[in-house]
């Protein structure tokens, strides 16, 4: 039997379930402004004799926290409501100052962290101590090429964030809710300026982005503000959720809007058009050099996201020979399928390429209708085959929306948790642009985003409170290796168990996403360390808009093979060991509910369950 996880008693039901299917299984100055009332920072130094480590973990990530408003939205972290709302009616600040107190804040916390014994700790908290000393080392190791994140982008820079806080994680439940919009959003200037004043800085050092990536923001922007302010996003959202929130009558409505609307056109607009003025001024000195062997300390930089993103050691070179061996690997797997339903002439990229379009949706209304509608039934039909491998289920539901459509030529489909308080679902954006119309490889992007992908993985962590705030709310950032790499191990699971059964387009689509990671392995590596260019990544095979995410966020689309090569092998792992009372479910169990941790911390994990499970009868 499947058990939805309810959220009061959590702790029992995770039990339950575990005991089921097996014997165990991203000095300080103020805070954002208005923070400071609600706020009573700790006392550097203070007496931690008589603390536990949980009671640490609460104080620190509380602190933390309050200074991170945008972030404190998404999960809706404060359950006091007091604290909560200050938090809702301020945007993170993007300034040096405040980067400076958020580095003191972490090499703080990790020297107040190093005061407990971890050997009295009991198995969770262990293991969030050794999560936190992760992170937090991990952000301090990372300030030096800090210089080298572009604060205007295409795939992450304010341009994005910012719009996208409103129109997607901001609720809009009530009249307070549509109050802090509206303070919010007159604080988009401030922080856009801040933006700008950091991008002006950094091209003063010579610190620009390639010419491609201010071509692909500018074009977005440029996008962002062509329509008349009533028809931005900002505010059609925006008037959409107040028809259904409460306390809000017409006339409030009304009224909220064409506040909005002035704030677009009076605020919004100008701080955008000065951020394309910024850029645009730009151009004349950026080339078209794409990796970051470009700068001074561009080798240690590549090194250092290497490790942050997939939690290891391995050097670009390693990666780049695991890309190439993979990709060999999966183009033969490719072949023999294509062949064998008659399509024999070109390369398997070329072949590949035609079913895409042979299985292309309408570039119309119709045809993104007609997709959403796909996604939807295919989310569905995937929880119902799940029920055989997975035996806990996270309470919240996933649904299905597209993005907004300034964001369409640059967007990659993406999941968003739930917060704390489950106010919200899960969401999966898709990007709606033609080279996404296509039926071919979606359920495959399906599994990935949402079950038994990202959705059961992030979920059920911020579901579970027998881990502390900071590892259900992702607060000082997520391991990108395990998440991912869960998310991908997801896709591999749904062909081992047969969801493709008499559909070889559907199985090429698995294979084909798998061969995209692999490639990724090869490109990353290949733009940041090996001098390929732009158009040498296209030409392997990435479409242009991922090649320039590759640009923005070196590292990070390494891993998503690595994490998922290292959750199959220990998969095998613990199959092999156990023979017979190998559960997939159980094993499942154990990785889902130790939450996102390194690579070789979830090894020790696994190990722990084969160990026990061993001992059963």
């Amino acid at each position: 039997m499947v058990q939805r996880i309810r959220r009061a008693p959590l702790g029992l039901a995770l039990a339950a379930a575990l005991s089921l299917a097996a014997p165990s299984l991203t000095g300080c100055s103020p805070a954002p402004q208005g923070a400071a009332e609600s706020a009573t920072p700790r006392e550097a130094g203070a007496e931690q004799t008589d603390a536990s480590v949980s009671a640490f973990f609460q104080s620190f990530t509380d602190e933390w926290m309050r200074r991170q408003p945008t972030a404190a939205t998404a999960s809706r972290y404060f359950d006091d409501p007091a604290v909560q709302a200050e938090m809702d009616r301020q945007l993170t600040p993007q300034t040096a100052e405040y980067r400076r107190e958020t580095l003191a804040l972490a090499e703080r916390g990790r020297a107040e962290l190093a005061g407990f014994d971890r050997d009295a700790m009991n198995a969770t908290d262990r293991v969030s101590a050794e999560l936190m000393d992760w992170q937090l080392r991990t952000m301090i190791e990372g300030e030096p090429f800090e210089d080298y994140s572009y604060p205007l982008q295409q795939f992450g820079g304010a341009n994005v964030g910012l719009p996208n806080l409103m129109t997607v994680m901001h609720p809009v439940r009530n009249a307070q809710d549509a109050d802090h919009y509206l303070q919010r959003l007159g604080q988009f200037e401030a922080r856009m300026d801040e933006a700008i004043a950091r991008s002006r800085e950094l091209a003063e050092r010579d610190v620009l982005p390639p010419r491609f990536i201010l071509d692909a923001t500018l074009g977005q922007m440029r996008q962002f503000i062509a329509a008349p302010p009533a028809e931005n996003p900002l505010v059609t959202t925006f008037d959409e959720r107040l028809a259904s929130a409460d306390g809000i009558d017409a006339d409030t409505r009304t009224a909220h809007v064409a506040s909005a609307t002035e704030m677009v056109r009076e605020q919004v607009y100008p701080a955008w058009q000065r951020a394309i003025d910024t850029l645009e001024a730009q151009l004349a000195d950026a080339t078209d050099d794409a990796g970051l062997w470009r700068f001074d300390q561009g080798a240690d930089a590549y090194a250092y996201h290497l490790r942050r993103f997939t939690s290891t050691d391995l050097s670009a070179e390693q990666i780049h020979e695991i890309g190439l061996r993979e990709v060999a690997r999966i183009e033969g797997e490719m072949d023999t399928i294509l062949q064998s339903i008659g399509r024999t002439d070109g390369s398997v990229r070329e072949r590949v390429d035609a079913l895409r379009k042979d299985l292309a949706y309408s570039d119309d209304a119709s045809g993104r209708k007609a997709i959403m509608d796909d996604i939807e039934t295919m989310m569905r039909d995937a929880e119902r085959r799940a029920d055989a491998l997975f035996d806990i289920r996270p309470e919240s539901e996933v649904i299905a929306q597209p993005y907004p459509e300034y964001r369409w030529a640059s967007a990659a489909a993406s999941y968003t948790a739930p917060p704390l308080d489950l106010s919200r679902p899960g969401i999966y954006q898709m990007p709606l642009r033609p080279d996404r119309l296509t039926h071919f490889g979606l359920r495959t992007l399906v599994y990935h985003e949402t079950v038994p992908g990202h959705h059961f993985q992030v979920a059920l962590s911020v579901e579970n409170q027998d881990l502390p705030k900071f590892r259900q709310t992702r607060a000082l950032g997520g391991i990108s290796a395990f998440s991912e790499g869960w998310a991908l191990y997801a896709e591999r699971l749904a062909t081992e168990e047969g969801w493709y059964e008499n559909d070889p387009e559907g199985l090429l689509g698995q294979l084909d996403a798998e061969l995209f990671r692999a490639r990724r392995l090869v490109v990353d590596t290949g733009l940041h360390a090996m001098r390929w260019t732009r158009q040498q990544a296209i030409d392997y095979g990435i479409p242009p808009s991922e090649v320039d995410r590759y640009v923005v966020m070196p590292g990070q689309a390494t891993s998503y093979m690595i994490g998922q090569l290292e959750i199959i092998r220990l998969r095998d792992k613990a199959r092999d060991a156990l023979g017979d009372r190998f559960d997939p479910r159980a094993f499942h169990n154990r990785v889902l509910l130790t939450g996102v941790v390194p690579l070789d911390l979830l090894e020790r994990e696994v190990d722990d369950y084969i160990a026990q499970a061993s001992q059963s009868s």
